[in-house]
């Protein structure tokens, strides 16, 4: 949520940004400035009323005392009764309706990013070279089915297109990629958190997923009350609320945390042919890096951030690159993102395993999460999230590029000691 202070000072400016991230919500801030008035008008009306309610209804005593008649005083505090009424009605609608427009908005994209769409993302550096073969390569599909690892059949008939199992030694190598990920996060003090994996309606208001993103996850429906419920679609979602309406220390900051979560999402649309395989699927499993941070801090803890999730690219033995996001292309809830961007042989380009992000206070607004400086002065913190890392295009990338001419797969090297020293991935 954005600071109403910022774009009553400056509205034009407001509008500006959010059109350089490719969203046009000139009416929704004249209709927030509008909202904003009202309500103060009826706030101020309303203390009006009660002053005067106050002031009457101490006079009626003494008038009774001295005899005088005080049925035109009655008439008055009855109105004046009515009138309170009538006002708190207006005010809580105008409150409603000025909270869902305040919620519609984006997040105003840090000053430096480039305006427009993802064709205008900029890469700012590369890791390693390009995976070559000196054979035909396979595509990952048919090197987890020759191998074994995946049956996307059997998983096909269990849940519906979109989704896959991991068999025998898949099932092995994914738990060894989360176990390299989880060890590397332990080891640089980040706190490990299991969040459930079923979240309330508010967990993804205050992440900036809802009310604009509601149709595009998995919701649950609930004989026994009305309270709405879906499946995460990221760990994010659960870490953004961990401290929603309350207030931190400033000693206790920086928090940071990591989740393990299997992640739930509605693909829309069809998919590419290049995308065929587990790409993109409706359920994958994915580790979450989360900061809480002071404002002065968030630059640093972006910047943390976007160096553990390289590390861990870096460790698996990938080309990469690092993509600076153009502000049309940083999704609603966030000012800047970085994307981590990997090559699958079988794809002919780039696609991101990680995006890192910083959502300034944004999220902590729609939240409510506060933390007291040692002067005692009261402010929002900030709030960071990355991916560290999902496995959905890991794994096939991994396939793909450590893949030899006789159809085995190489294991890199920070995984075999989960997997009891295995190298090399053969055929059964």
């Amino acid at each position: 949520m954005l600071d109403i202070k910022r774009i009553k000072e400056d509205p034009e400016g407001v509008k500006a940004a959010l059109r350089a991230k490719e969203v046009d919500c000139d009416q929704a801030v004249d209709k927030i400035l509008a909202l904003d008035e009202e309500r103060r008008k009826l706030i101020a009306d309303t203390e009006a009323r009660k002053a005067r309610q106050n002031k009457v209804s101490k006079e009626i005593p003494a008038l009774k005392k001295q005899g005088k008649d005080v049925t035109p005083i009655l008439k008055e505090m009855a109105e004046l009764k009515a009138g309170l009424a009538e006002d708190a009605a207006k005010l809580d609608q105008v409150l409603a309706e000025y909270r869902t427009w305040m919620l519609s908005l984006p997040n105003l994209p840090d000053p430096d990013l480039v305006p427009g769409g993802k064709e205008n993302n900029q890469p700012l550096r590369y890791f390693g070279e390009p995976h070559k073969f000196d054979f035909p390569p396979k595509h990952h599909v048919d090197l987890c089915l020759d191998l074994g690892l995946i049956d996307y059949e059997r998983g096909t008939k269990l849940a519906g297109s979109g989704f896959w199992m991991y068999t025998g030694l898949g099932a092995r190598l994914e738990w060894a990629l989360l176990n390299y990920f989880i060890d590397a996060h332990v080891a640089d003090g980040y706190e490990f958190i299991l969040p459930p994996h079923m979240l309330e309606y508010q967990c993804g208001e205050t992440a900036g997923q809802f009310p604009k993103f509601a149709d595009e996850v998995y919701k649950i429906a609930n004989p026994t009350d009305d309270r709405i419920h879906y499946m995460l679609p990221t760990a994010e979602a659960a870490l953004a609320s961990v401290y929603r309406d309350e207030i931190l220390a400033e000693k206790d900051l920086p928090k940071k945390f990591f989740s393990y979560t299997p992640c739930f999402r509605r693909e829309a649309g069809s998919h590419r042919a290049d995308e065929r395989g587990m790409v993109r699927g409706h359920q994958f499993n994915k580790v979450e890096m989360f900061q809480y941070t002071r404002p002065e801090d968030s630059d640093c803890a972006f910047d943390e951030l976007v160096r553990k999730a390289e590390d861990l690219v870096k460790g698996l033995g990938f080309h990469f690159r690092t993509v600076k996001l153009a502000a049309g292309d940083c999704s609603a809830s966030m000012a800047r993102t970085y994307d981590i961007e990997i090559q699958i042989p079988s794809m002919n380009g780039y696609k991101e395993v990680s995006s890192v992000s910083n959502a300034r206070d944004y999220q902590a607004r729609r939240g409510n999460i506060r933390f007291r400086r040692e002067n005692g002065k009261i402010e929002y913190v900030h709030t960071l999230n990355g991916s560290g890392l999902a496995t959905s295009r890991i794994f096939p990338a991994m396939v793909e590029q450590n893949q030899r001419a006789d159809g085995s797969v190489v294991v890199p090297e920070v995984l075999r000691k989960y997997l009891g020293g295995l190298e090399v991935i053969k055929k059964a």
